[in-house]
């Protein structure tokens, strides 16, 4: 009897193997191992549909009713509408009801529509055909009916069904090459690498031959990490284990790129897949006017209330005469007489509710959403965002923070490939103190064939020679560039060419900077040719083909920031190549010229070079089979193989040998300047957060003007906190920064001020860590606290040495500080989304580094410039429409409901409409709510080239300025007061007057009419002039005067203004004299 199986299920149970939930086990083909070597367990997996729709034909109308009465204003409705069906109201419950059917209707078509595309698209993913194996043949089916296990063949331009292991190709060294635009918008080809003991096997014959398990860990959606191992059973019961990367899964969604076909094992299907899990939806994030929106609703909500109470007890207090209780024409019954007293008021408490309740405006949420989603295309259809020289324009991929752009107050960006261009140039390397610049320019002339000039010493001896060539060699072996087109290159010719003879190779890789320190050393004169069948193929100064089989490749990462390869030569000699950061690298020397380097290190950072450092060490081989031996076990393990690995590395690269370093250059964004500038000038503090050395970041924050001449720098960094404890460094600063408080006040909005001296505070990761870090009594809030009062004021701050974690928790220190001020973060790369999705307001790239940051962004644009008409330009029109558009809805149910209000002193409290029924319907939906969604959306107060000119205008929308409470409280109470013109104004004008049937109004004094009729519009249209200054030149600050003359100026009031004289137009029904005045802010004034 077998027991395997008994055997494993105690061991998994009993034995204390946690850990076994965390991995999946896949039977390659759907066939049983060897018996004896492991059970046999069969697991259920989902199949492989794509579904992205939210609803279905059945849940639709339950689903989405359920969402949408989740909102508290369409509940609120709903109850009321509840009320009137049961009690007897002044209303009917049409005049609810309709409104909120309007309402719900119009959301379910949208979302229904929406969701019907959806489906339409989930439908034609599904049903696409593929191909598998099945019992040695080719068999096509739809892609839906795939199950985990299939072997599946994939061709040329074809795109991979689901997540697959790479098995092999019809390439003999088993590559393939896909591109992932998809997925993350990287356009370049990537190549992947099947697995080593099955990349032979190009028939389908083989393949369905193949014996084999895999173990991997369960879906999770990060598209560069993964971890698995395969069990290849041959003759032998012990299989053969091989580990699984990144390197060999092939990501659903992604397309073969020239290669003829692939075979691959299914592992993840379906909703498992990660293309699939990453369509979930980040954290929702709501904008500071949505907080007010909801905030002002619930204050609506209690004057409502608080209507219908004093409504209630007036009425009671009315009737306490039982002349006034009972009338001569309206006698009660003697039921009604015995009714509950409290039940009654009760019952007029809702009835009054009911008629009240319009206050509340129904449809400001439906108008709101219109307005943001049709808002959004104004920044996609403008044309100064769009960058010609890589064809893309901006993206929105959500609408719903689109005034958010008009309040930011901290700007978090990345320097590389945000500031800078991410377009990298060799300009020099320094070996054991000697320069070697390519293409030097001498006496006005160009030497191209220099393979480099000493700058220090004299020339290298013999053994400085090896080591030149030794830095040359490892240059060209330690990366992970590709050439392209490497197949067409030929072994005649074109080998023993060097690349000044015209032989060119071109590169490929993810890291502009890679690319540039190959490219820079062929102009030295070694070149790297190719990597095939494991073997790197380089030419040297002679002309001699050089091949190094490569052993290990020891990763990049953010954390180590360095990365090393072990090569083996022709003649049997080991050796481990490692590059990296000056920081990483020179703790672990333990020989060279380590001072002549690291001054010329610090020379190029301060130049603002970008410097990594080269060193190696000579492996014997029983040491490298030590190594190997511990790198395998942390490939192949499952569970915490990335802190595994991390120890390992960190175990093999140390007692280095320094070689030299290198210095790259990466150019600034045009206008980056410019922009940031601006930004400082609307008031906006802007932060540079990156991981680059000090030096280098420091220099570019002067180029970007960041920096002044006048910043006096203060430093938080590590070296310093050694030098001084860091509760004694952090009081120093405060002292410093806070020395002229007393006397002067910054803008603590801005942080600039001319009358004060200028900070720049720059800090490193490490110091970060040990501020964020707990005190040892249990707090870190004094040292957080004192921090952020040091930052606040400065004009600007560096970051430098930041992993993306620590970027992340910058943005959220400031974004939870006591002002809680809106934050903005702008990136390019993968380590900037943690960051991006923490700020308030995420904006990506689209950069060299793939699209990471553009796919997780809220708002994505081509180049950092574009930055400065996003939010001067576009965010200050979104914020000023969505602010009208919101404080009009209040103010226009305001007047509409309160002249009810009036009316019931008038009534006796009877709960008698003032209204008709269809004006009560139409009202929110109709008659006030398409007329403000045009005036959102087209309003222009201010000209587009006004604002891009004076940036400090942005000043005056800060804050929420527009939806505070002063402001929402002067619109509350100009409701009233119109509110109070139109009652009063009509019952005075019709008192002593009589409304025949046919609508004619008899009076025994017509003339009294009509003069009160105009005296009623006088006071009206003088009234609101009064209030159109108020709000649009105390409030805004800015008018649609702003930039215009008087004669070019297209508002109303203008358009029918006849000039009484060359220099000031009067108006002749007002008498007011309006000047166009072109100084300041090109404010209007009048005179």
């Amino acid at each position: 009897m077998d027991c395997s199986l008994a055997r494993t299920l105690v061991r998994r149970y009993c034995a204390g193997e946690e850990n076994w939930v965390d991995s999946r086990t896949i039977y390659v083909g759907h066939k049983e191992p060897p018996p004896g070597t492991e059970a046999y367990i069969p697991q259920r997996y989902p199949d492989n549909r794509i579904v992205s729709s939210k609803y279905t034909f059945w849940n639709f109308i339950p689903k989405n009713l359920f969402e949408q009465f989740r909102r508290i204003a369409n509940f609120y409705f709903l109850i009321i509408f509840v009320v009137q069906l049961i009690i007897d109201t002044p209303t009917s419950p049409v005049t609810s009801g309709l409104p909120l059917f309007f309402v719900i209707t119009v959301t379910a078509i949208k979302q229904g529509y929406e969701d019907w595309l959806r489906h339409k698209a989930d439908n034609a993913m599904n049903q696409c055909p593929v191909h598998f194996i099945q019992h040695g043949k080719l068999v096509r089916k739809q892609s839906r009916k795939l199950r985990v296990g299939d072997i599946v063949m994939v061709k040329e331009d074809e795109t991979f069904p689901c997540d697959l292991i790479f098995l092999s190709s019809n390439r003999a060294d088993g590559t393939c090459h896909v591109t992932t635009a998809s997925l993350d918008g990287e356009s370049s080809h990537k190549t992947h690498y099947a697995v080593q003991d099955t990349k032979g096997f190009h028939a389908e014959e083989d393949v369905d031959g193949l014996l084999a398990t895999i173990e991997c860990e369960q879906p999770q959606p990060d598209l560069y990490k993964f971890v698995g191992r395969i069990n290849v059973y041959n003759d032998q019961n012990d299989p053969v284990v091989r580990p699984l990367g990144s390197e060999n899964l092939l990501l659903r969604g992604a397309k073969l790129k020239n290669t003829e076909k692939i075979f691959g094992v299914a592992i993840y299907t379906g909703m498992e897949t990660k293309m699939a899990l990453n369509y979930q939806s980040k954290s929702q994030k709501r904008s500071a006017v949505e907080k007010s929106m909801n905030t002002f609703l619930i204050v609506y909500l209690c004057i409502l209330i608080s209507k219908a109470l004093i409504n209630t007890v007036l009425k009671y207090v009315w009737q306490s005469e039982p002349f006034r209780d009972e009338p001569w024409y309206n006698q009660k019954t003697e039921s009604e007489r015995q009714r509950n007293l409290f039940l009654r008021a009760f019952t007029d408490f809702l009835a009054f509710m009911v008629l009240f309740n319009y206050i509340i405006p129904v449809s400001m949420y439906v108008t709101v959403e219109m307005q943001k989603f049709l808002g959004s295309y104004f920044i996609t259809w403008d044309e100064d965002m769009f960058d010609e020289e890589t064809g893309e324009g901006p993206l929105v991929n959500t609408s719903d923070l689109n005034e958010e752009l008009g309040q930011v107050e901290y700007i978090f960006t990345d320097k590389t490939g945000t500031l800078t261009e991410n377009n990298m140039a060799f300009k020099e390397c320094c070996i054991e103190g000697h320069v070697h610049v390519p293409h030097v320019i001498c006496n006005g002339q160009v030497l191209p064939d220099a393979s480099g000039i000493d700058m220090i010493d004299s020339s290298p001896g013999v053994s400085g020679r090896e080591r030149e060539e030794l830095f040359f060699r490892a240059l060209c072996l330690c990366h992970t560039v590709q050439v392209k087109d490497d197949d067409q290159m030929d072994h005649g010719d074109g080998p023993g060419k060097s690349p000044d003879s015209g032989k060119s190779c071109v590169y490929i890789s993810s890291s502009p900077d890679e690319v540039a320190l190959v490219e820079g050393v062929q102009r030295l004169g070694f070149t790297f040719l190719r990597l095939k069948d494991n073997y790197m193929e380089i030419l040297n100064r002679d002309n001699d083909l050089e091949r190094f089989e490569l052993l290990e490749v020891l990763s990049f990462d953010s954390v180590r920031r360095r990365m090393s390869v072990i090569v083996k030569s022709v003649t049997g000699e080991i050796y481990l190549f490692c590059k990296g950061a000056d920081s990483s690298i020179f703790p672990r020397v333990i020989e060279g010229k380590v001072d002549q380097i690291r001054s010329r290190v610090e020379r190029n950072a301060v130049e603002g070079l970008r410097t990594l450092c080269v060193a190696y060490k000579r492996l014997i081989p029983e040491e490298y089979e030590g190594v190997s031996k511990l790198l395998q076990s942390a490939k192949v393990a499952l569970q915490d193989r990335e802190k595994k690995l991390a120890e390992a590395y960190e175990h093999i690269e140390k007692d280095l040998i320094l070689l030299g370093a290198t210095a790259v250059e990466d150019r600034l964004q045009e206008k980056a300047a410019d922009t940031i500038e601006a930004l400082q000038k609307a008031g906006i503090k802007v932060w540079v957060l990156t991981g680059d050395k000090m030096e280098t970041a420091a220099a570019t924050c002067y180029a970007c003007k960041l920096f002044r001449r006048g910043t006096q720098l203060l430093e938080l960094t590590t070296k310093r906190i050694e030098e001084q404890s860091l509760h004694d460094v952090l009081f120093e600063l405060s002292k410093t920064v806070l020395r002229c408080s007393g006397s002067l006040t910054r803008d603590s909005f801005s942080g600039l001020s001319t009358d004060m001296h200028d900070y720049g505070l720059i800090i490193d990761g490490a110091a970060l860590s040990l501020i964020m870090k707990p005190r040892e009594d249990g707090s870190s809030g004094n040292y957080r606290e004192l921090f952020l009062e040091i930052c606040r004021n400065c004009s600007a701050v560096l970051c430098c040495r930041m992993a993306p974690l620590q970027k992340a928790q910058i943005v959220k220190l400031i974004k939870f500080s006591k002002e809680h001020p809106i934050t903005l973060a702008i990136g390019d790369g993968a380590n900037d989304v943690s960051m991006i999705l923490e700020a308030h307001v995420g904006i990506g790239v689209i950069g060299k580094e793939g699209r990471q940051a553009a796919r997780n962004s809220d708002y994505a644009i081509p180049k950092f410039k574009h930055l400065k008409k996003m939010l001067l330009v576009h965010g200050h029109f979104y914020y000023i429409r969505i602010s009208e558009l919101v404080q009009y809805f209040f103010y226009k149910n305001v007047c509409f409901i309160f002249p009810q209000f009036l009316y019931q002193f008038f009534c006796g409290f009877s709960q008698q409409t003032l209204y008709d029924t269809a004006y009560l319907t139409l009202y929110n939906i109709s008659f006030t709510s398409l007329p403000i969604l045009l005036y959102s959306l087209m309003e222009q107060h201010v000209g587009i080239d006004v604002l891009k000119r004076d940036p400090t205008l942005y000043r005056d929308i800060a804050k929420n300025a527009l939806l505070r409470w002063r402001v929402f409280i002067y619109w509350t109470f100009l409701g009233v007061f119109d509110a109070l013109v139109f009652f009063f104004g009509a019952y005075f004008m019709f008192e002593n007057t009589t409304v025949t049937s046919n609508g004619q109004i008899m009076t025994t004094n017509t003339h009294m009419v009509r003069q009160r009729g105009f005296v009623l519009c006088v006071f009206w249209s003088a009234s609101q002039i009064k209030y159109f200054l108020k709000i649009f030149s105390n409030v805004t600050s800015s008018v649609c005067f702003v930039g215009r003359d008087a004669v070019s100026c297209s508002c109303p009031l203008l358009a029918s203004v006849t000039p009484a004289c060359s220099a000031h137009p009067r108006c002749p029904l007002l008498g007011l004299c309006v000047r166009a005045a072109e100084a300041g802010h090109n404010h209007m004034s009048l005179c």
